[in-house]
């Protein structure tokens, strides 16, 4: 303990070594690797596919990319719990900005009465008193049996269909993709369950806003502003643009460009460094003018195997 309290605090993805002492054992070597990023640390992925299928899973992270009221109904507080805390990385970079109570006690039910957005978990002893109440427009989720008890009947019109079918691709073959990896030299963290989810979804949010950084424009006095019509019309896939038309109206796109607007140094998280990657790959032609920039994602699985 005393040689891990004296060892510099590591940088994110970095290993630091402790020698230890074992009686009986000897001299031993032990390596501690603090996470790239350390977001995913108490994040489990594994119960929302232990819960809910591929495609249901992505009908739900249509509706919170949307700002939508979102229920879930399970029978255990550890899933109510880990599944609404899982479902809101997957948002990343961007931050779910409206109520969120992954377990909701049944005495403020009346709570899923607001008609603003929310994510709020409630227990399957609830399930009666839910039904009688005057909800307006919501996804109701059983995570208990993988379906809807009640929904808009759009989710599948949210995203652009290009993106969605490669979401479902890429989230459908992710025990293979998990095995490929960890047969490779790639990156351990990328290898697990945890970090290539992660990386699917920021692909998707990399293929729709990666290019926000282009329209960041900065005045004589250093004030960074965002041209917002210029970056949804940058856009070739009609199908983004509409989708953008509707994201950029939300609190969560909203925070996200402020955020970016009022640092006074560029952001170098994950989701930077995969933007950064990606417009290097584009030729200067499509930086400048971004025709042609988005493809879509439908045939284009690289990117799982491209880490840092």
């Amino acid at each position: 303990m005393r040689s891990l309290m004296e060892s510099p605090f590591p940088a994110p993805g970095k290993t630091i070594k402790v020698k230890t002492f074992l009686p009986g054992a000897g001299n031993e070597v032990l390596e501690l690797r603090r996470p790239m990023d350390s977001r995913l640390e108490h994040v489990d992925f594994e119960c929302l596919f232990t819960c809910l299928s591929v495609r249901q899973l992505i009908r739900i992270f249509a509706s919170l990319l949307l700002e939508r009221r979102v229920i879930f109904v399970a029978d255990k507080l550890s899933t109510l719990s880990s599944c609404s805390h899982a479902v809101v990385a997957l948002l990343y970079p961007f931050s779910w900005q409206h109520t969120f109570i992954p377990v909701l006690p049944a005495s403020m039910i009346d709570i899923v009465c607001c008609p603003t957005p929310f994510l709020v978990g409630l227990l399957s002893s609830s399930l009666p008193k839910l039904k009688e109440l005057p909800v307006e427009e919501a996804l109701m989720v059983n995570l208990g049996s993988d379906r809807f008890i009640r929904q808009m009947d759009d989710e599948d019109t949210l995203l652009p269909r290009k993106l969605q079918a490669a979401l479902e691709q890429a989230l459908e073959r992710k025990n293979e993709l998990i095995s490929q990896d960890s047969d490779s030299d790639s990156d351990d963290e990328c290898n697990t369950l945890n970090g290539l989810v992660s990386e699917v979804f920021i692909r998707f949010f990399v293929e729709t806003v990666g290019h926000y950084s282009l329209f960041l424009t900065q005045s004589e006095k250093g004030e960074r502003a965002f041209q917002r019509e210029a970056f949804r019309k940058s856009v070739a896939s009609k199908s983004i643009r509409r989708f953008l038309e509707v994201f950029m109206e939300s609190q969560m796109f909203a925070g996200f460009i402020q955020d970016r607007e009022l640092r006074k140094c560029r952001a170098k998280g994950l989701f930077e460094q995969r933007v950064e990657q990606y417009l290097e790959e584009l030729p200067d032609t499509e930086q400048s003018g971004m025709n042609k920039f988005l493809r879509g994602l439908g045939n284009k699985m690289k990117f799982l195997h491209k880490k840092n």
